[in-house]
């Protein structure tokens, strides 16, 4: 298989996520007085599954060409409960008349569609 195009090099990647530690991860720390998640798991399988389940349910709709958000959220604090960071999946679907750009990060969500948000995090988190 080919490797996607958008692939970065572990490098890069390590260099991004030192950045995001250095500048936000300061700032959350110090705001909320914990060092907060910062990553995420899914299992292969459970995206795969996921993935498919969007991509159905998109087809029934007339939706060709779906797409996936990424969004931060955070849990609400509690007395038993830190206010941690999650992130869910949101699906898209094409913008109106606009099949070229599917791929473009302005496409609207699809809310007819459930976002996915069952996910494990590193605490503390694991570098990458």
């Amino acid at each position: 298989m080919k490797k996607p195009k958008k692939c970065i090099s572990v490098e890069e990647a390590r260099k991004e996520q030192d950045e995001w530690v250095r500048t936000r991860g300061k700032d959350i720390r110090e705001a909320e007085g914990y060092e907060d998640t910062r990553e995420f798991w899914y299992s292969v399988e459970e995206l795969q599954e996921y993935l498919d389940y969007v991509r159905e349910k998109s087809k029934e709709q007339g939706v060709e060409k779906p797409g996936i958000r990424f969004y931060l959220g955070a849990y609400p604090k509690t007395k038993e409960k830190k206010s941690y960071t999650t992130m869910f999946l949101s699906p898209t679907k094409e913008a109106a008349g606009d099949t070229e750009t599917a791929e473009d990060d302005s496409d609207p969500n699809n809310y007819e569609i459930e976002p996915m948000n069952i996910i494990t995090s590193g605490r503390p988190p694991n570098n990458y």
